[in-house]
Formats: C-alpha cells, sequence, structure tokens
C-alpha cells in the first residue's frame, strides 16, 4: 500500500513547493504593489480592530478574505467549460496573487490571536511541518535535475549550440 501511495505523495509534494515557489517568485511583485499603499497605517488601523476581538471572532476575519475569493472559482470553472481558457488563466493568476496578498497581509495581523486555538495551532504547526517534509521527499529530485542542467551547460558550448543549430536548420530544409 505504501508502494501505491508514494507516487500520490510525491505529486502533492510536488504542488505543494510549487506553491512556495511560486509565491517567492510573486512576492517581490506584490511587495511593490503593496509599497504602493500606506500598508503601515492599514496595518495598524487593522492590528487596533482585530486587538479587541476573540480568538473566534479573529478566525471569522481571518476567514472573509478567503470566503469572497471562493466564487471565483466558480467564475473560473464556468470560463474553463466554455473554453475561454486565456481568460480562465489570467483569472486564476490574478485570484491567486490577489488572495495570497491579502491572506497573507490578515493572518500577518492575525496570527497571535489564530494561534491561540488550540486546533489552529496544530494545523499550523501541521502545514509547516508538511512543508519541510515536502522539501525532503523533492530533494533528491530537485539534486538530479540540477546536476543534469549542469551537466547540459558544460555540453553546451558556443560550438555544440552552432552544430545543433546547423543540424535544425538542415533537417528543416530538407523536409
Amino acid at each position: 500500500m505504501r508502494r501505491l501511495l508514494r507516487p500520490l505523495w510525491i505529486l502533492l509534494a510536488l504542488i505543494f513547493l510549487l506553491e512556495a515557489w511560486l509565491w517567492g517568485r510573486v512576492e517581490p511583485v506584490i511587495a511593490r504593489v503593496v509599497a504602493l499603499i500606506p500598508l503601515p497605517r492599514l496595518k495598524k488601523w487593522f492590528a487596533e480592530r482585530v486587538e479587541h476581538l476573540s480568538p473566534g471572532a479573529t478566525l471569522l476575519v481571518f476567514a472573509v478574505p478567503i470566503i469572497l475569493l471562493a466564487p471565483l472559482n466558480l467564475v473560473e470553472a464556468w470560463l474553463l467549460a466554455k473554453k475561454y481558457f486565456v481568460s480562465a488563466m489570467i483569472l486564476i493568476v490574478l485570484q491567486k496573487i490577489v488572495g495570497v496578498g491579502i491572506i497573507a497581509f490578515v493572518f500577518d495581523v492575525t496570527r497571535d490571536k489564530l494561534l491561540r486555538m488550540n486546533w489552529f495551532r496544530r494545523l499550523y504547526e501541521f502545514i509547516i511541518d508538511l512543508r519541510a517534509r515536502a522539501s525532503e521527499i523533492v530533494a533528491p529530485f530537485k539534486l538530479a535535475i540540477t546536476q543534469w542542467v549542469a551537466r547540459f551547460r558544460r555540453r553546451a558550448s558556443p560550438g555544440f549550440i552552432r552544430r545543433l543549430r546547423r543540424r535544425m536548420q538542415a533537417s528543416r530544409s530538407s523536409s
């Protein structure tokens, strides 16, 4: 049974790490956009409002952006069903960027209160642990890919690239 589940765990680990990698690449862009917003004042104002809430009410505040963004999944599904693939992909990317930015902002302000709830703290620790495990599972694959790319780059001398281009052009002209 474990042998059958291993590919599933590897796939889940890859998806999880892809999300983390994308966030790492998108975060600087979001940081530039957020720099345009008076973030320190907004964060202070938001923290003052959350400070007086109970952990349960804070959970509702944390859930609001998730709830507001959820209907966009239906719009994305409809766009895909109608074969508006480009529009669907643009909406998916925008939803990811906006959603992650807003949720990260809200979580940063509400984290201390949310972690007071035992079940939320356990869930948070589980997700942090899951991310570490995913990194461990994927590490050998990342190393193998890195080594393969390094070998390819060593072989890809300027002469190799020129010969490859000539062969490709010759095969196109002969067909």
